[in-house]
Parts: structure tokens; C-alpha cells; sequence
């Protein structure tokens, strides 16, 4: 009787034998631990999405008419600080001639090039979009007080020109782009 038994325990295994009370158990006890696993995790996955307000932040649209013709508007835009600068024809000359010297930059870029990359459009080369973020360490520029007529970090003492490009200093990089587009010949949408 034991031969018996153990032949027809033997036989059970390599044939398709009918699911027993262990196999539910296990299936069940799978997929419960399936579930809180996704219970669990969900959250700690969702909360790396961006918040609302961020998102209501991507884009800007932002007036120009109050922007005269020299100055400068310091804007927010994903909560970073961004400058909005309506050169003048002397600023738009000099990073022009410079272009023109080939002088001697860290980031080498043309003028005319920045603008178009920006905002697709050269003939606006008076308003200049930039991210207000010192390259080096991230510090806010300031307009007029680098030797080059452009924006200086007193930080760490970058000096960029009237395009933006770096000149002197630690910074390795142009203060970058803002992504932009002219919605009409007053407004531009950043972002």
C-alpha cells in the first residue's frame, strides 16, 4: 500500500493535476501582496509630479509697452528670475562689433544667432529674453556695472556684454535663453 501511494504521488507530479487549496492560497496571498505593494508605492510615485502651481507657471505671457527703450524688466517665470531687456540701437551696435572683431569669448556665440535661436525671429533684436541666473554659481546679475556694458555678478565678478555672453569671469557659460515667442508685436509668451 505505501508502494501505491507513493507511485500515484509520483505520477501526480508530472501531470496536469487539479490546483489544490495550496496553489489558491498562493495565487491569493500573491496578489494581495501585488496590491499593497501598488497601494504603497502609488504615492511616493505621484508626489514626484509637479505641483499645480509649478504647472500653472510653465508658461508667461508678458506685456512689453511698459518696457521702455533701455530698460530692463525683471520677470518670474517658473519661479526663477528672467530678464526682459529692451536694448538700445548703441547696445544692439556693440555686441554687433564685437561679432564682428571676433573677440576673444569663453561661450562663443553671435548675436544675431541668440536672438534667432530664442525666438525664431532676427528682426527683433531689440528685446533680449534671458535667464537671470549667473552661470557660474547662480547668482542674479546686475545690469550696467560690468566692463563690458552688459550684466555683472558681483558674487564671484562675471562679466557679461550687452548680448549676454559671457567676457570675464568664472562663469563658463552665456547667460542662457529664455524660451520665447511674440504672441503680437507688445506681448511675448515665455515658456
Amino acid at each position: 500500500m505505501t508502494e501505491s501511494a507513493a507511485n500515484t504521488h509520483a505520477e501526480g507530479i508530472g501531470s496536469a493535476a487539479e490546483p489544490t487549496r495550496r496553489d489558491f492560497i498562493f495565487i491569493a496571498t500573491s496578489a494581495t501582496a501585488a496590491v499593497g505593494v501598488a497601494a504603497v508605492a502609488w504615492p511616493l510615485i505621484d508626489q514626484m509630479n509637479p505641483a499645480a502651481d509649478t504647472l500653472a507657471l510653465a508658461s508667461t505671457e508678458i506685456g512689453l509697452d511698459a518696457i521702455e527703450l533701455g530698460q530692463e524688466s525683471t520677470v518670474l517665470w517658473r519661479g526663477k528670475p528672467v530678464f526682459i531687456r529692451h536694448r538700445t540701437p548703441e547696445e544692439i551696435a556693440l555686441a554687433k562689433r564685437d561679432d564682428s572683431l571676433s573677440a576673444s569669448m569663453r561661450d562663443p556665440a553671435l548675436d544675431a544667432d541668440r536672438i534667432r535661436q530664442a525666438n525664431g525671429d532676427a528682426g527683433k533684436e531689440e528685446w533680449l529674453v534671458l535667464q537671470a541666473s549667473c552661470t557660474h554659481l547662480g547668482c542674479v546679475p546686475t545690469f550696467a556695472a560690468g566692463d563690458y556694458g552688459g550684466w555683472f555678478c558681483p558674487c564671484h565678478g562675471s562679466h557679461y556684454d550687452t548680448a549676454g555672453r559671457i567676457r570675464r569671469g568664472p562663469a563658463p557659460l552665456n547667460l542662457l535663453l529664455a524660451p520665447y515667442v511674440f504672441l503680437s508685436d507688445t506681448v511675448i509668451k515665455i515658456g
